[in-house]
């Protein structure tokens, strides 16, 4: 049986609005929680997403 690979499904959840993201990440080569600046289409501008469970 295959190992699972090290890719995992996170949310991306912005800091100025409910919007969030679902993306993938690769957990051994960034272990900690990552944050992203993305359009927010709710706020029709670039805001700060931060990853969480």
């Amino acid at each position: 049986m295959a190992a699972k690979g090290d890719r995992v499904h996170i949310k991306l959840k912005s800091t100025e609005s409910p919007y969030t993201y679902h993306t993938q990440k690769n957990k051994r080569k960034h272990p900690d929680r990552i944050q992203l600046r993305k359009y927010d289409p709710v706020l029709r501008k670039y805001c700060l997403f931060k990853e969480e469970k």
